[in-house]
């Protein structure tokens, strides 16, 4: 309603000032010769052009048609009736008064939106709205119905469906990623993970062979090596299930955000973590704090050697030659590393879980060749 209120103003305004030119002449219209009248209408011009009260251009416009009118009665040597010149006023009236906002109003409704309904400030400047997820994945899979072998878009589409609890749809995505986008272990563990998730739990005989397959392709892939050790202890293989999850914790990160869970999952099944060696006493910290740093490295070493005098005389503790392996490391000593890795391979001679044990650590801190 504002912008039409302003609009009709706007448009009086522009009647009125073609209108008031010939209203303040109208009374001089009545008598005598014309020739005095139009000078006069020339000077009234004249002086609201002056005044302001009209623009440039139709103190022109108006200036040219009364001196037009004043050359005709002067070559005429006739006057004007005065009725001619009030029926020529009012129809310059009616014209301004009709065509005037006919003109300006179509012209509006052509080129303008006067339907379009108004829009606040804080809404054209807050940022779009996102589409629903529905909505997303929706159109992502009209996309893969169309193309069904874009292995990259069923890859984008799997971990939506897993958050979404559509294990079975997740599931097919992955098998479609790794069909048409090649076989990883993340795109097998991930399979096998949709497939056990939507078994309620239970790592089905499929889930299993998914996760061998991603073992096969990245002998290091946690997430396989997790559920294969529940595959064990829901078959009854307790024992096994706890060797898997000890070596996943051996071989772990430092700041891997999994590590709490395995331990939970070790527990469960009457398994406890790799022991850890013991934390120095209060006197040892002590006498540490007093040593100089040459002296102190030299207490570190002294610990070492006893680890590996221990185990020349008892090579059966797999967890002690871990420990040395990688204090040798550590210290810079991979000469003594490897030459207590191929110790150990000797002392472990016959018992595969502990070789493959030393041989993943020796692959993960890079000490083959």
């Amino acid at each position: 309603m504002t912008l039409w209120f302003v609009l009709a103003m706007m448009t009086a305004a522009a009647a009125f000032a073609v209108l008031w030119p010939l209203g303040r002449r109208q009374e001089s219209n009545a008598g005598g010769s014309d020739i005095p009248v139009y000078r006069d209408q020339l000077d009234e011009i004249e002086r609201d052009r002056a005044a302001g009260r009209i623009g440039e251009a139709e103190a022109e416009a108006a200036k040219v048609e009364v001196s037009r009118r004043l050359l005709a009665a002067a070559d005429k040597g006739m006057d004007v009736p005065a009725s001619s010149s009030l029926w020529r006023r009012r129809a310059v009236a009616l014209a301004a008064l009709i065509l005037l906002p006919a003109v300006s109003g179509g012209l509006y409704l052509a080129l303008g939106s006067p339907s379009l309904p108004g829009q606040p400030l804080a809404a054209r400047l807050s940022p779009p709205e996102r589409a629903p997820v529905a909505q997303l994945v929706a159109q992502v899979e009209a996309h893969l119905e169309k193309n069904p072998q874009d292995g990259r878009g069923w890859e984008v589409l799997a971990p939506v469906y897993m958050q979404l609890g559509r294990f079975d749809d997740a599931a097919r995505a992955w098998r479609n990623a790794a069909t048409y986008s090649g076989s990883t272990a993340e795109r097998e563990s991930n399979l096998g993970e949709a497939l056990t998730a939507g078994a309620k739990g239970v790592v089905t005989a499929d889930a299993k062979s998914a996760f061998e397959r991603a073992l096969a392709l990245e002998a290091n892939d946690a997430k396989a090596r997790y559920f294969l050790g529940l595959a064990a202890e829901q078959d009854g293989r307790k024992e096994e299930a706890a060797a898997i999850w000890r070596n996943l914790l051996a071989s772990a990160p430092p700041d891997a955000p999994w590590t709490d869970f395995v331990r939970a999952s070790l527990a469960r099944v009457g398994g406890t973590p790799a022991a850890m060696p013991p934390g120095p006493s209060d006197e040892d910290v002590a006498a540490a704090a007093a040593l100089s740093p040459e002296e102190r490295q030299q207490m570190i070493r002294g610990m070492v050697e006893g680890l590996a005098s221990r185990l020349k005389n008892d090579g059966n503790d797999i967890e002690g030659w871990l420990r040395l392996v990688r204090a040798y490391t550590v210290l810079g000593e991979r000469d003594k590393a490897r030459a207590a890795a191929a110790d150990a391979r000797r002392a472990s001679e016959g018992d595969p879980e502990k070789i493959r044990r030393l041989d993943e650590l020796i692959k993960n801190i890079g000490l083959e060749g």
